[in-house]
Parts: structure tokens; C-alpha cells; sequence
């Protein structure tokens, strides 16, 4: 794109007012908690044995659930956008509804199938299972909120491929995995990175599930959100360390995965 082109291509200058307000209003509220904490506190805040516990919960599980998400979300969203048939928007609708559902409805939604009094509380017992109120629970609620960001991440990007370059290697004879594994996988690669940042991000920062279907049990369900909610009642300056702590760790992970998927594309 030359110059000129990308002088064009330009949004107007009036665009900069709202644009900027918009910033303000995710900006203003993280410089606020921030001028509100004691920084000569901060290592020992961080460092305390509680807030440990739940960072470690925390990180181990979100990758847990991203790793699941991309087991299950890229099948699935290759499903969907490749299926046609009569009622495919309301499957997706279903399946797209954690985006939109509060987290708490979502924590009982999976007490009542995973539960002990649950939908495959039987099963479950059968083979010596519990889920609920373990850090298995953890898991199942941060995939349960997280993985509808990746399937309409992955979605979006198959949609978005040229469709010759699949005929053109059917053409020559390859097998649908082979295009999946040696074409799709690769195209989608911003898409599917994006997806799983997505995934992660959102599974870090999960606490209505949580709390609805984990409980708060330090070192085992006790996540860092749950932690920060837990310490805004007895202790503010711990609840707005780890809460910085939550942002800088979320802030890393997307600017990584963000130039890493432009590197890619």
C-alpha cells in the first residue's frame, strides 16, 4: 500500500475525539487503582503466602483450560463453519451463549450436571469421581466461559480463508487431513492464536463460575480474582496489588500472542 493509499484509508480527523474518550474510559479506572496503591508495599503484598497460592492456581489452570479449549473449540468450530443445515444458528447461538450468560448462571449450570446431586452425579460416582469444589472444577468452569472466544475466533478465520487454495490441493490428491494438518491449521494461524490468547485471558480473570461451582478453598479452588475479592473486604492494598499484578500478567500474555500473530500473518 503506497502512500497515498494509506493517507485515504485514514479514518477522519473527527474520529480522534471519541476514539481517545473511548481510551480514557479503560485507561482512567487502571491509573486510578494504580495512584491508590503503596508501592514500597508492593513485594511483600505480592509475596505473601496467600497471594502465591493463588497465582500459581491460577496460572496452571487458566493453561489447563486453554490446552482444552483447543482440543474440543478447534473441532468445533471447524464443525460449524463448515456445516449447513436448518437450525445451525440456533447450535451456534447455544454454543456461543457463554459470551453473554452471567458467570454465576454458568458456576450453577455445571454444579447441577457435575455436582453430587447433578445430572452425572452417578457416572460420576461410579468411577470415584468428584469435580465439585476441586481444582478439576477450576478447569471445567474457565473452559465452560473461555472456549466460546476461541471457536468464534477459529470460525471466523476459516470463514475467512480463499477457497481455491483448498480446491486446488483436493485437485492434487490430498486427503482431508493432510489438508487440515499441512493448510487450514497454518492459515488459520492468526485466528487460532488470537483464539487461544482470547481463551486464556478470560480463563485468568474467571470468578462467578468459579465461585458458583469451585467455591474458595485457598491452594486448591481459591483463584487469583476470588483472592482479590476475598481481600477488598480486610485488606484494599493487597486487593489492588493483585489486581495489578492480574492486569500486568494479562498484558504480557495479549502483547506477546498479538505480535506473535501478526509475525505469523
Amino acid at each position: 500500500m503506497n502512500t497515498a493509499t494509506r493517507a485515504l484509508t485514514r479514518p477522519p480527523g473527527w474520529v480522534l475525539i471519541p476514539g481517545l474518550l473511548g481510551a480514557a474510559v479503560i485507561l482512567l479506572p487502571v491509573i486510578g487503582m494504580m495512584s491508590r496503591l503503596k508501592w514500597t508495599e508492593l513485594p511483600a503484598l505480592l509475596t505473601a503466602p496467600a497471594s502465591l497460592d493463588a497465582l500459581r492456581l491460577s496460572v496452571w489452570t487458566a493453561l489447563v483450560a486453554t490446552v482444552l479449549c483447543l482440543l474440543l473449540g478447534v473441532p468445533l468450530a471447524l464443525l460449524l463453519a463448515h456445516a449447513r443445515f436448518r437450525g445451525l444458528t440456533v447450535v451456534r447461538s447455544v454454543i456461543l451463549l457463554p459470551l453473554v450468560l452471567p458467570p454465576v448462571v454458568g458456576g450453577l449450570a455445571l454444579l447441577y450436571t457435575f455436582g453430587s446431586q447433578g445430572m452425572l452425579s452417578g457416572a460420576l460416582e461410579f468411577f470415584g469421581i468428584r469435580v465439585a469444589y476441586t481444582s478439576l472444577a477450576v478447569v471445567l468452569a474457565m473452559t465452560f466461559v473461555s472456549m466460546p472466544f476461541l471457536v468464534i475466533s477459529v470460525e471466523t478465520a476459516v470463514r475467512g480463508m480463499d477457497p481455491e487454495i483448498i480446491e486446488a490441493a483436493t485437485v492434487d490428491g490430498a486427503s482431508r487431513t493432510g489438508i487440515l494438518r499441512h493448510m487450514v491449521l497454518p492459515l488459520i494461524g492468526p485466528g487460532l492464536i488470537s483464539g487461544a490468547v482470547l481463551a486464556f485471558a478470560r480463563s485468568l480473570g474467571e470468578f462467578g463460575a468459579t465461585l458458583a461451582f469451585a467455591g474458595s478453598q485457598q491452594g486448591v479452588t481459591r483463584t487469583l480474582p476470588l483472592e482479590i475479592y476475598l481481600q477488598r473486604e480486610t485488606d484494599p492494598d493487597a486487593a489492588v496489588a493483585l489486581s495489578l499484578l492480574l492486569i500486568a500478567v494479562a498484558v504480557v500474555v495479549i502483547s506477546l500472542a498479538y505480535s506473535r500473530s501478526r509475525t505469523v500473518h
